[in-house]
């Protein structure tokens, strides 16, 4: 069976490889597995026919067989289940990747993303720079921790696993700040994910999408 998965036909992150459907792309091209993408606009996303898929009307989606699956974590977890590469065949080690995905995901993430969305859509309120000083404060909170966590391995937790592919997406989106600057380690850590083959290949074909749409 076909696996079909949706992404932006326009990304809002003009081909930097921000939107979520990188790390199901990425996901699948770790494990070998081919796969379609559906574009989707943004008017097409709140139509019923994609509310089916996510009830939310994001992306990205995954249909496989009379299978279809929304949100990033779950869709990865879903192709690291069914799929060797993503997860560690030891039970235990298959758990400590499990809680670095939801680490990424639940405590990483949150301020990372609102401080995006703050850079964007909040720059002419009153009290942006009190909260984007209070979303930085809260991310080098969890960069210290992280960083101390991460120590000089090149991986969170032994091999490169799903908990690390997740991780990366979340800290691609500082790549270039002096936030993420300020952390050797973790700066070389989202390298080592860029520089995997299976990113690469990721990348651009997210990236082609956007190039295609620019010129159309």
């Amino acid at each position: 069976m076909t696996i079909t998965i949706t992404a932006f036909e326009r990304s809002p992150d003009r081909g930097r490889g921000l939107a979520r459907d990188m790390r199901v792309r990425w996901a699948l091209e770790e494990v070998g597995q081919p796969y379609d993408v559906r574009l989707v606009s943004f008017k097409e996303m709140k139509e019923p026919a994609h509310l089916a898929l996510q009830p939310f009307g994001q992306i990205p989606t995954y249909e496989e067989g009379d299978l279809a699956l929304f949100e990033s974590g779950a869709i990865v977890f879903y192709i690291g289940e069914r799929h060797a590469g993503l997860l560690p065949d030891d039970a235990n080690a298959r758990a400590r990747a499990l809680t670095w995905m939801f680490a990424a995901l639940n405590t990483v993430e949150p301020p990372i993303f609102d401080r995006a969305l703050a850079r964007i859509l909040e720059r002419d309120e009153p009290w942006y720079e009190q909260r984007l000083h209070a979303l930085e404060v809260s991310i080098r909170k969890r960069l210290d921790d992280l960083s101390r966590r991460l120590g000089d391995a090149d991986w969170l937790d032994g091999a490169f696993s799903a908990g690390d592919l997740l991780m990366v997406t979340v800290l691609f989106r500082l790549k270039g700040s002096d936030i993420l600057d300020d952390y050797p380690n973790l700066s070389a850590y989202v390298a080592r994910g860029e520089a995997r083959p299976a990113y690469k290949r990721a990348f651009a074909a997210q990236l082609a999408v956007f190039t295609a749409a620019s010129t159309s």
